[in-house]
């Protein structure tokens, strides 16, 4: 069916309230989505997760368009009124006023349901005292029915076979106004916008609560004070106005709800329900009565009436609207109708739609309570706060996937704990590194300082030189080159000089003549370094030496400009100068050599003189 329940991200707070409300456990909680998730299949329809949110980011279905498009339709409409409406619309002094207000919206017909309350509280009297061995659940609620439908399907066959007042009443509608009508029930449930689809066959065309109807009131203006009286259609009902009240149906039926005698035990509310079913399914023949179970405190506390309405209030307001009925009330005429749709079909049938989850393995459970800080066998009562009666029920939800460890109160503050001294560590380890950072930035400022003033330097200093001086990168762009070079590369060098200032990024290629960048490659390839070589560049004679700054990526070249006269004394007396020490150097060696061959041969002479010495001894 379609979701009854929906939830807005953007107002959701995560604050897990609706969770811990949802007695089913129909809300899922998982640590990749930012909000909780509906799980349709397991939602029964009970709207505990709307009263929960405060800050209304759970809605439920709408259905106040339909109902004006059906009411602009051709066909007469049929309002069909829970019995609890006298409890609702307080604010309203008379409650024929409020049905007039009905009519006003477009409404033919305006019946309350309290005739086919009576109806069902006739069946449930012959169902219930005819006792057979059998025990019942009312099936009154449809939150208790999709309860046992979809959480203790076993008990199926224990929850009486009868159609709701609602459903009862729009068959009795049909019987007497004919099949070309249109009906829309009103009242304090959300769970009967999905129960009227069960029951195609009665024709219930939309369902509102008393909230939406009271939004129809102020779109349309409709105000008590401007309107006369006007009283409900026929059929009109007996005790079944009592039907709002948890035992109100009881009553209806005239069973006997005393302690000694009484078979019929009444449960309302979320906690009491639930534990009514658990206490049924295991303890039925040991408590050997019926059970007459609504999920709300009474339909008069529904969550489709007005939020922060007081029960008790409501309560009275009802069985004070029932007596001033009942005053005069026309009972010879009752029986007759009640005789009249006797032969409605008021049985039902009900389907199992199993949605409980298998229970972990032990040692997985054992795992997550250790995990929650409740290893301790003694110490797992827990606080509920999470929205489980234990703790241990806890980890089960976790380990079926509806719950996270965050859900826990203590977990979680254990958890922030951790982040709190973790956080203050990293936040001490970032304030020295920021203090580090700081004392790095200024170093490096100072370094970026220096280097500029070097550079600076280095770039007044390259530009004093009087030899051309560049500096070209492995794919033989210039990167840097001085004044002095520009000069003697000549007046196109030096037009795009004015444009590129020292010829960065020009191709060396394009400038030199290939003997020249030739000495360039070699260099880059080889790595090694060409000291003064002489190279003829149109009518001039550069002397060129290239040297590795950065092997086989970055060279640099020393030009000079041979027929310029400072080149040229300069270059005389170095070589000159070069030619004297070479000179000197080999003055030195064949002196060596002399020296050495003088002693040689002196002593070659004594050995010759000693020798004829002794010769001549006689």
């Amino acid at each position: 069916m379609e979701p009854l329940i929906h939830i807005d991200e953007e107002k959701c707070r995560t604050c897990y309230a609706c969770v811990r409300v949802c007695p089913v456990k129909a809300l899922q909680v998982q640590r990749e989505e930012e909000v909780p998730v509906l799980l349709t299949s397991r939602c029964i329809g009970c709207g505990s997760c709307l009263s929960a949110c405060a800050p209304l980011a759970i809605s439920y279905t709408q259905n106040i368009q339909d109902a004006f498009s059906i009411l602009e339709g051709e066909e007469k409409v049929v309002a069909i009124t829970g019995p609890s409406i006298s409890g609702e619309f307080s604010d309203i002094t008379d409650y024929r006023k409020f049905v007039q207000m009905i009519r006003q919206l477009g409404f033919e017909y305006v019946v309350e349901a309290s005739f086919g309350a009576d109806l069902i509280a006739l069946e449930y009297e012959n169902l219930l005292k005819n006792f057979k061995g059998k025990y019942y659940i009312t099936a009154n609620c449809p939150v208790v029915v999709s309860y046992v439908e979809k959480f203790y399907p076993s008990l199926i066959n224990n929850l009486a076979p009868i159609i709701s007042p609602m459903v009862a009443t729009a068959r009795v509608i049909r019987k007497k106004y004919g099949e070309k009508i249109r009906i829309i029930y009103i009242g304090p449930c959300v769970a009967a916008k999905n129960e009227a689809r069960l029951f195609e066959e009665a024709g219930i065309d939309t369902v509102l609560t008393f909230t939406e109807l009271r939004a129809m009131f102020r779109e349309k203006n409709i105000t008590e004070s401007t309107l006369e009286f006007s009283d409900f259609d026929e059929p009109v009902g007996f005790k079944g106005s009592l039907f709002a009240i948890s035992n109100g149906i009881v009553q209806a039926a005239s069973l006997d709800e005393g302690l000694q005698e009484g078979r019929v035990i009444t449960a309302d509310g979320r906690n009491d329900v639930g534990e009514a079913l658990r206490e049924f399914d295991k303890y039925i023949e040991d408590i050997s009565s019926h059970f007459n179970l609504f999920y709300c405190n009474g339909c008069i506390m529904g969550p489709g009436t007005f939020q922060g309405g007081n029960r008790f209030l409501r309560r009275s307001l009802v069985v004070k609207y029932a007596n001033k009925r009942l005053a005069d009330f026309n009972k010879d005429d009752w029986e007759q109708k009640v005789i009249e749709y006797g032969d409605i079909d008021f049985n039902r049938e009900f389907k199992a739609d199993d949605q409980r989850l298998p229970e972990p393995a032990p040692d997985r459970i054992l795992e997550i309570l250790k995990t929650i800080g409740r290893g301790d066998q003694d110490d797992r009562l827990g606080c509920s706060a999470c929205g489980y009666e234990s703790c241990h029920e806890f980890a089960v939800a976790i380990g079926q996937g509806l719950a996270t460890p965050e859900m826990c109160n203590t977990y979680a503050l254990k958890n922030k704990q951790k982040y709190i001294k973790s956080l203050k560590k990293t936040n001490e380890k970032l304030a020295s590194m920021q203090d580090a950072l700081q004392e790095s930035e200024k170093t490096a400022r100072l370094e970026k300082e220096t280097a500029r003033e070097a550079s600076e330097i280095n770039k007044t200093m390259l530009q004093k030189l009087r030899a051309g001086v560049v500096i070209v990168d492995k794919n033989l762009k210039i990167l840097q080159s001085n004044e002095r070079f520009i000069q003697i590369l000549g007046s196109e060098a030096a037009e795009i000089n004015e444009i590129v200032p020292g010829l960065a990024g020009a191709d060396v290629k394009t400038l030199l003549p290939f003997t020249i960048y030739n000495l360039f490659n070699h260099v880059l390839t080889s790595s090694e370094d060409i000291l003064s070589r002489d190279v003829h560049y149109g009518e001039s004679l550069l002397n060129v030496s290239v040297f590795t700054i950065r092997k086989n990526k970055i060279v640099g070249a020393v030009v000079r400009d041979m027929y310029l006269p400072e080149v040229q004394k300069e270059e005389v007396i170095n070589r000159v100068t070069d030619v004297i020490d070479r000179n000197l150097e080999m003055v030195q060696k064949i002196g060596f050599l002399l020296g050495e061959g003088a002693s040689e041969t002196e002593k070659m002479l004594q050995s010759i003189i000693e020798t004829y010495r002794n010769n001549k001894k006689p």
